[in-house]
């Protein structure tokens, strides 16, 4: 792709995710969004003009989700855990958090964390987790698909280089 004083610049993330065959393309998909439909769609709608529509792409996708598929996306997740060097008396209050959690869902807790430093990710977690616990059942499943494609669109971002430039991310 020529640059604007004519040399060819290398080929970006979204380069490579826009012309690699379909098959990689979703594998590499389904670490960003556990749902084959999703995937697939987004791989079907390849060129994508630049990571901002395929973020919007994704969203969109993300929506169009049954209640079974979010659900089976959820199933594949694993709840966010804690930095290494956590007390161990958070690390206690995180297992049980996590435990009374995934007993009334029946699956991971999961939240997009991507607008937190890291330093206050676990403070985020367990504040979510304890004002979730306190959802119905119909709301959590809302609240949860609304993170799953905070997830995804993060996830996703990264891969195709929307935050990290070019040359990052998708291979």
């Amino acid at each position: 792709m020529p640059s604007p004083s004519g040399h060819l610049s290398p080929p970006t993330a979204l380069d490579r995710f826009n012309a690699a065959p379909a098959h990689l393309v979703e594998a590499a998909l389904l670490t960003c969004c556990h749902s084959r439909r999703w995937a697939e769609r987004l791989a079907a709608h390849r060129p994508y003009p630049d990571p901002e529509a395929l973020l919007a792409a994704a969203d969109e996708a993300s929506y169009d989700l049954s209640v079974a598929e979010v659900a089976a996306a959820l199933a594949a997740e694993d709840s966010p855990g804690p930095r290494a060097d956590t007390p161990q008396a958070a690390l206690t209050a995180l297992r049980a958090a996590h435990a009374a959690y995934e007993s009334r869902f029946g699956h991971a807790f999961v939240i997009c964390l991507d607008a937190f430093a890291e330093s206050e990710r676990l403070d985020q977690i367990l504040a979510g987790i304890r004002h979730r616990l306190g959802n119905e059942p119909d709301e959590e499943r809302a609240v949860a698909a609304d993170e799953l494609r905070g997830l995804a669109r993060g996830r996703l971002g990264r891969a195709v280089g929307a935050a990290a430039g070019p040359g990052a991310g998708f291979q």
